[in-house]
C-alpha cells in the first residue's frame, strides 16, 4: 500500500512508534485528540469551500469539468514542443498568409514547420517579430 509523499505504510508504522516511544504514553491521549481535531478543522475548511464556490457559482458549478482544469495533467514539454513545431507556415515578404509553391520549392514533402522556418529564415526571409512580446 502507497501513501502520498512516498510514504509506505511500514514507513508510517515505524514513524508512529517513534512518536509513541519520544512523546510518551502519558501525553498520547492528548497530542491524538489534537490531531483528531485539526484534520477536522482542515476537512471543515475544504467543505465550507466546495459549498461556498456551489453557493456562488450556482447550477454552472455541476457543469464544470473538474479534471480537466487539473495542474498537474499539463506537460511543459508538450506544451513548447505542440508550440515550436505548429503546422502554421510562416509568411515571407510578397507571399500569402499561407505561403507559395516557390517557398516550398525543394524542400522535402515531410518538412516539419520548425525546419521549414529554419530553411526560410537561411533563404532571407524575414525574423518573425512580435510586438507585444517587448
Amino acid at each position: 500500500m502507497r501513501v502520498s509523499f512516498g510514504l509506505t505504510f511500514e514507513k508510517l508504522l515505524l514513524i508512529g512508534l517513534i512518536a509513541v516511544f519520544l512523546i510518551g504514553p502519558d501525553r498520547l491521549p492528548g497530542y491524538a485528540a489534537q490531531f483528531a481535531r485539526l484534520i477536522r478543522s482542515l476537512r471543515d475548511m475544504a467543505n465550507g469551500a466546495k459549498d461556498r464556490m456551489r453557493e456562488e457559482m450556482g447550477p454552472d458549478f455541476d457543469d464544470v469539468d473538474w479534471k480537466k482544469l487539473d495542474p498537474r495533467q499539463y506537460d511543459p514539454r508538450r506544451i513548447i514542443r505542440e508550440a515550436l513545431l505548429d503546422d502554421e507556415a510562416p509568411t515571407t515578404p510578397g507571399t500569402a498568409a499561407g505561403g507559395s509553391a516557390d517557398a516550398t520549392a525543394g524542400a522535402p514533402e515531410r518538412e516539419s514547420a520548425y525546419a521549414q522556418r529554419q530553411r526560410l529564415l537561411r533563404e532571407g526571409a524575414a525574423a518573425p517579430f512580435d510586438g507585444e512580446a517587448t
